[in-house]
């Protein structure tokens, strides 16, 4: 829960109370492995890699870690020769499988990074996890919340570290913006808001007509789950992460407005989360207009928070300089034990009309891009993934908060199929 931040009657005090003196890692625990403390210890070492899946995600990821040094490309996997073979042009002396239990059987393998259509999600984590192997696997965590459990289940028995690509949580200008949220910087929270925009197909080019469904999985019921799990799965975390509480229901609509061209999944969705203290997020997304583009708004008696654009303002008068410039001087504080690329936070100075910006190097993106966008924290999440896996460090904080997600995503889909409200079951909590 958010505490009032009262600018009248604020002192040093109180902000360095409020705000947590113990570092980033105490506030959000799954940045443990960000620690300058581990980036330290885990200094001229390197965990083995076999990545499973050489598509465009794959391929994004497989870019990044050129700049990860604690990353080694020791196997590549897919049964897609063409995805294979541009995988091939990056690391040339990586062995090559095109059946992923074959790199499983790998004794060279440490770890695996699965970015495959999510219908593979399920058995290929599991079969990871029992294989010995620490996990990394894209978002969601499976296309149905039963394969979200198992995998949970898996994890927990396995010993072995399991990250999924969540990259808000380790995007240095949400982790500043929720910082400020907590300490009060807003007030109370009484809303939330969240919608992803684009205006495209969101179809690839098939060389062949037996190919369609299998390039084009993102469409199809039977390997995907449409808009709510490749999108919104993503945005539906900074509710609970604003809050500290998770929904209890959710009710919505979804349907094929525009691109009537054979999918399987909806192209316009509209959701509500319901919170136990009455707070509503909503959530849309629309394939067929890109004006309003990608956000995630946080609104608080006393000022709103632009998670995505790294900007806040206030409902009234903006605060004196001297509390901008203590802010300034905490953030230092508490950021400076977390290993985060990027500038330190400089507050805007010019109207409130034009808010404030939460770092003085803002990267955003508009959201049109399905592969990845600079500087969304996606090279901060595969290092922290790094660096877990070369210690042993397990990230409970992390697995729970991706299955939550991933539940949240799969719920509002039932909402949506059977036009009804929906529980967060009891079963399904962890």
């Amino acid at each position: 829960m958010t505490k009032e931040f009262d600018f009248g009657n604020f002192n040093r005090r109180d902000f360095f109370k409020l705000l947590g003196g113990s570092g980033l890692a105490v506030m959000f625990p799954w940045l443990q492995s960000c620690t300058k403390e581990v980036t330290e210890a885990v200094s001229g070492e390197k965990v083995r890699i076999g990545v499973i899946g050489t598509g465009s995600r794959g391929m994004y990821h497989l870019n990044n870690l050129q700049n990860i040094p604690q990353a080694e490309i020791v196997a590549l996997c897919d049964d897609y020769e063409p995805h294979l073979q541009q995988a091939v042009v990056l690391y040339p002396k990586a062995k090559q499988y095109d059946d992923y239990c074959k790199l499983l059987e790998d004794k060279n393998v440490q770890a695996v990074i699965i970015t495959t259509p999510l219908n593979e999600h399920e058995r290929m984590t599991i079969d990871a996890l029992s294989a010995g192997k620490h996990v990394f696997c894209e978002k969601s965590m499976a296309l149905t919340l039963g394969g979200c459990r198992r995998i949970y289940d898996a994890y927990k028995h396995s010993g072995k570290v399991l990250y999924v690509g969540q990259q808000r949580l380790f995007d240095p200008k949400y982790i500043r913006a929720m910082s400020m949220i907590h300490s009060g910087l807003i007030g109370t929270i009484t809303g939330m808001r969240a919608y992803w925009y684009r205006n495209n197909d969101w179809r690839r080019p098939v060389p062949s007509p037996e190919l369609e469904r299998r390039i084009n999985w993102r469409l199809y019921r039977g390997s995907s789950a449409g808009l709510v799990t490749e999108l919104a799965a993503h945005q539906l975390q900074v509710g609970d992460w604003a809050l500290g509480l998770r929904p209890e229901s959710v009710m919505g609509y979804g349907d094929i407005v525009y691109w009537k061209d054979g999918r399987e999944v909806y192209d316009n969705i509209s959701l509500i989360y319901h919170y136990p203290n009455g707070v509503k997020m909503s959530y849309e997304s629309i394939i067929s207009n890109k004006f309003l583009g990608l956000e995630e708004l946080i609104l608080g008696d006393k000022g709103t928070m632009e998670l995505e654009k790294g900007k806040y303002y206030f409902e009234e008068a903006k605060p004196a300089p001297g509390i901008l410039q203590l802010i300034n001087q905490i953030e230092h504080k508490v950021f400076d034990n977390v290993a985060f690329a990027g500038p330190s936070w400089v507050p805007e100075t010019a109207s409130i009309n034009k808010g404030y910006y939460v770092t003085d190097n803002v990267s955003t993106t508009s959201g049109a891009s399905s592969v990845g966008a600079v500087g969304d924290g996606s090279i901060e999440l595969v290092t922290a993934f790094c660096n877990s896996a070369i210690t042993g460090q397990l990230n409970e904080t992390l697995a729970k908060e991706a299955y939550y997600s991933s539940v949240y995503a799969l719920l509002g889909l039932q909402a949506m199929e059977e036009k009804c409200i929906v529980n967060f079951p009891k079963e399904l909590e962890i």
